[in-house]
Formats: C-alpha cells, sequence, structure tokens
C-alpha cells in the first residue's frame, strides 16, 4: 500500500477510519484523486464509483439510510460540490449522517481565473451540521489543528446529518510515496443516559387523557415496531404512515376526511414524534384543533411546531419515549381506552376496504399488485418511493416500512437512493417512481456498483400526473406542456444503454406477468417494468 504524500489528506482519511466509516461513494476528478486513491488504498473502507455528483449524493444517502450509520461522498472541485446539495439537504431535513468531501485549490487562486476553482468552504453551510476546511499543515500546532477539525466533523454528523470537510491542497497531487496513514488522535463521545423516570413522569398525565393521539412521522426501521404499535393502540389512537412504521401506516388520510368534524374522533392530547408527514390533510385537521395541547418528542431539541399549537416539547430519542410512554399506558393494566378503540375500529374498516378495492388499469393497480407480490414473495425487501403519487399510493397498500426522500420532498434522487441502498443489502429492493422523477435522475443508472437485487416499477403517465388532480389548475392553459411536464419519453432505451431488464406493460395482462417478473423472480442485473398510463386511467 502506498498513500498520498498530502498531509491534510492523510490526517483526513486516519480520522475517518478512526471513526468507522467504512463506506465511501466516490466521483472522477483529478484534483479530488489523491483522496480517492487514499480511500481505496483503506483496506477498511469500500469505494462505489459514481460520475453524476448529484446522483452520487443521493446514492449515499440511500447508503446511509439502510446502514444507519455514516457515508463518505468525494467531489472534485468547482461545481461538482454545488450538485451534491439536494442531497445534503434532503439529508440535513431527514437528519442522515452524510460526510460530504470536497477536494479544493489554494485559497489564493479564487477569483484568479483558474479552472474548477470557486469559493467552496461554507458553500452548503445553510445545510450542513458543520463545515471545516483543512489547510495543508505546516507545523504542530497546523497538525493538530487539522486532526480536531476532522474528529469535530465525524462527532458532527454521528448526531444525525451532514457535515462538509473542503481539502484544498497545491500541486503536484500524484506523489503516492507516503507507506502507512499516520496514527491519529480519535476523540470519542458518550451520550447521556437517559433518565426514565423523568420521562415516566413527563407521560403519567396520559393516564387520565380520556382522548389521547400518538402521531408518528418518518422514522428509521427498527423503531416503531408492530407489537409496539399494537400494545400502544388499545390506549392511545395511533396514526402513523408507511414512512414511520415497520408493519406499514394505518390508512388514516381518507378516513379523516369522513371522521374530520365528528367530536368522538377530536383528541383532547397529541404526541407528535418523528420527521415528516404526508398527509396534508391531518396537518389542516390539527391546526383547527385550538387550546388542544401539543407534545412533541424530539432528539435534537430543535422546535418543530408542525401543528401550530406546541406547548411541549421533550428532548429524547423517540424510541425511548414510546417504550416510556407504552410502559406508562401499559402499567395499570387499565381497560381499553374507548376513544382509541374508536378509531382502531374505524380504521380497521378502512384497511379492508383498501384490500377490497379492485381498480382497473392504472398505477393504482400496479403499485397495489406489487406491494402484494412483495409480501407473498416469501423475500425479504425493501422499499423505497418516490415523492408526489407514489408515496401517496404506499400509505394506502404497504404492509411495511417505506423510505422516501421526504425531508424536502424533492423529485431527485429516488432512483439514485433505491441504488445505493441496494448496493450495502443483500435485501431485494424494490424503488416506485413516477417518470418525472425516474427521468431527471436517470444517472442513477449510469453506476457500475447496481446488481440483480435493485428493482423499480416505473409509473409512466406521460407527465407530472398529480397536477391533474389540483382543483383550479385545469383552468391553466400551461399545465400540461408547462407545469406538469409532458412528455412521450419511455425508459426502454435508457435501460438498453445500461444493461438494465426492461419490460413494458400497456394493460392488465401485461402488467399481472410484469409485476411475477420483477418482483419474484431471480436476476444479475437489476430489472424495470415501465406501467405506461395515461392521467385519465389514473383519476
Amino acid at each position: 500500500m502506498s498513500y498520498s504524500d498530502k498531509d491534510n489528506i492523510n490526517i483526513m482519511c486516519s480520522v475517518m477510519l478512526g471513526h468507522g466509516i467504512g463506506h465511501a461513494v466516490v466521483c472522477p476528478g483529478s484534483r479530488n484523486a489523491p483522496i480517492v486513491h487514499n480511500l481505496n488504498e483503506c483496506p477498511q473502507v469500500k469505494c462505489y464509483p459514481v460520475t453524476d455528483e448529484r446522483s452520487a449524493g443521493f446514492f449515499a444517502l440511500g447508503m446511509a439510510e439502510q446502514l444507519q450509520e455514516p457515508v463518505a461522498v468525494v467531489v472534485t472541485s468547482g461545481t461538482a460540490l454545488l450538485d451534491l446539495a439536494p442531497a445534503v439537504a434532503e439529508a440535513r431535513h431527514r437528519h442522515l449522517p452524510l460526510v460530504v468531501i470536497s477536494a479544493d485549490r489554494p485559497m489564493a487562486h479564487i477569483g484568479q481565473q483558474m479552472g474548477q476553482t470557486i469559493d467552496q468552504p461554507g458553500a452548503l453551510s445553510r445545510f450542513t451540521m458543520m463545515d471545516v476546511n483543512l489547510v495543508e499543515p505546516h507545523d504542530a500546532l497546523t497538525r493538530w489543528h487539522c486532526n480536531r477539525l476532522a474528529n469535530e466533523a465525524m462527532l458532527a454528523t454521528r448526531r444525525g446529518g451532514p457535515v462538509h470537510i473542503n481539502v484544498p491542497y497545491d500541486e503536484p497531487l500524484f506523489n503516492f510515496t507516503v507507506p502507512h496513514l499516520p496514527q491519529e488522535r480519535i476523540i470519542k463521545s458518550m451520550t447521556a443516559t437517559v433518565d426514565e423516570m423523568a420521562l415516566l413522569g413527563i407521560f403519567s398525565h396520559f393516564k387520565d387523557v380520556q382522548r389521547p393521539m400518538l402521531i408518528i412521522g418518518q422514522m428509521p426501521r427498527g423503531v416503531v415496531t408492530r407489537e409496539l404499535v399494537e400494545s400502544l393502540s388499545s390506549h392511545v389512537a395511533v396514526l402513523v404512515e408507511a414512512l414511520g412504521a415497520d408493519a406499514g401506516g394505518v390508512p388514516f388520510d381518507h378516513l379523516l376526511q369522513q371522521v374530520e368534524h365528528e367530536d368522538d374522533y377530536v383528541p383532547d392530547a397529541v404526541i407528535y414524534m418523528g420527521g415528516t408527514l404526508v398527509s396534508k390533510r391531518i396537518k389542516a385537521y390539527l391546526r383547527r384543533l385550538e387550546g388542544v395541547p401539543m407534545t412533541q418528542v424530539s432528539a435534537d431539541g430543535e422546535i418543530h411546531d408542525t401543528f401550530g399549537h406546541l406547548t411541549q416539547i421533550i428532548n429524547c430519542e423517540p424510541q425511548v419515549a414510546l417504550h416510556s410512554l407504552s410502559r406508562v399506558l401499559d402499567g395499570e393494566k387499565k381497560a381499553a381506552n374507548a376513544f382509541a378503540l374508536r378509531w382502531n375500529k374505524a380504521l380497521h374498516q378502512e384497511r379492508m376496504h383498501l384490500d377490497s378495492l379492485r381498480p382497473d388499469f392504472s398505477q393504482m393497480l400496479a403499485v397495489k399488485l406489487a406491494l402484494r407480490s412483495v409480501s407473498e414473495s416469501g423475500e425479504p425487501f425493501v422499499l423505497h418511493f418516490a415523492n408526489s403519487q407514489p408515496i401517496r399510493m404506499a400509505n394506502l397498500f404497504a404492509r411495511q416500512h417505506v423510505c422516501c426522500n421526504r425531508g424536502v420532498n424533492g423529485i431527485e434522487g429516488t432512483t439514485s437512493a433505491a441504488a445505493g441502498c441496494a448496493a450495502v443489502t443483500d435485501d431485494r429492493v424494490l424503488c416506485v417512481t413516477g417518470d418525472l422523477s425516474f427521468f431527471y435522475d436517470q444517472n442513477a443508472l449510469w453506476n457500475s456498483n447496481l446488481g440483480g437485487n435493485l428493482r423499480i416499477l416505473l409509473l409512466n403517465n406521460g407527465g407530472g400526473g398529480i397536477f391533474a388532480q389540483l382543483p383550479g389548475l385545469e383552468a391553466s392553459p400551461a399545465r400540461d406542456t408547462m407545469i406538469a411536464a409532458g412528455h412521450s419519453t419511455h425508459a426502454d432505451g435508457c435501460c438498453a444503454q445500461h444493461g438494465i431488464a426492461y419490460r413494458a406493460a400497456y394493460g392488465s395482462e401485461d402488467l399481472y406477468s410484469g409485476i411475477t417478473w420483477l418482483i419474484q423472480d431471480d436476476s444479475d442485473r437489476p430489472r424495470l417494468l415501465e406501467v405506461v398510463t395515461s392521467n385519465i386511467s389514473n383519476q
């Protein structure tokens, strides 16, 4: 093995190893070549080459979500760093640990008409938890400073969120003459012990609440188990979407439309935890509940007054709060709460109605069949859904946890995130995406890390289908062409170019056989089923 002769690169790599960084997504470039070389030389690090930086950021984000540990993404100097901004913003809003590493030129070159040179330090600071600039050290003091900054960045991302490490150095770039990385100081962090007795006291008043409601937003897998939901739901009305629970969500959105003005379904206390919610209806409903005390559980202590009536913040991890709340509500073995039972019965009836639906050929039928096939396959699957209509259909039919780039709700990066997830798991990964999201992110397939466990269900209705469902927008002549970006593009050529097995479905017969091919059959290459519908058939 041989490493770069750049001290700041070697210090950073040694600190990264000390903090357990084991996966790095690397993008091409000459300025970042010494960093990529070093990481590739480290046996503890597995490198994943991705050419498109925008896709690479989401590829790394998908890995970080699946592994639940920090993942690095390495780019060259210049605008390559700015191409990571959407993924970094998504990581910040979802508290996912992303380590952005950008190679840079010396500060003296900025503004001097040098190629690929911009002001990089702090370029992503609106979305990062920490930004550090590791200048080339020239003495013991600057080496110490470089080590400390690298440690601080690693500790910051462990708290859940992206960090940016900028690494400027001068030429020559390609002297790989150092036989070993330096033995660097590693600064550890200890989390204070949670005082469970204090939590039990905080939640104790919920024993006496007549109509308690628990709302759970986006959560990592493994936090909200089926058993935990069942233990809570006899004592509190639990509203959770497919992004929040291991067993999938409960179909409360359509039900709420029917009962939102009935007093028997109105809570008199609300606890909210987790990330974002897809349902606009539940947010609008709770914002109307003047005088109802609302408690937020926040791991980082930040205020997220989603419903406009926040009265209390509990600063702790959601899983700790859930188990404490379960102990409080279960502790006295009281009879089931009538309010909770009323919601449970209504949610069960809604679930039975959804199970009995037999849609005509449409994207709804495609999603329902795909999720049913996942359940029947006997194979472990990870589900990645795009924003807009796909994630709303997931909330109707998913019976397991669903991943989604819901931090900022953008259309970009869905396929890349699913591809990153597939690269670090042996499970099959099903990506369900709309056409605009897919074609915007088609460079996700320009990727040498893809394997047969990645399966893509592409719902192609020739544009942004959700815009056809927005009341009033039909009055605009620009709706279909400019706002919904109507098109006649298909994915067969893209798949052929990248070696992706491809099938299309234009009717129910094609769809039924295509879903079996996509979900249940073995393959050594990724597979994509394109379901071609129209906005009319999807109404």
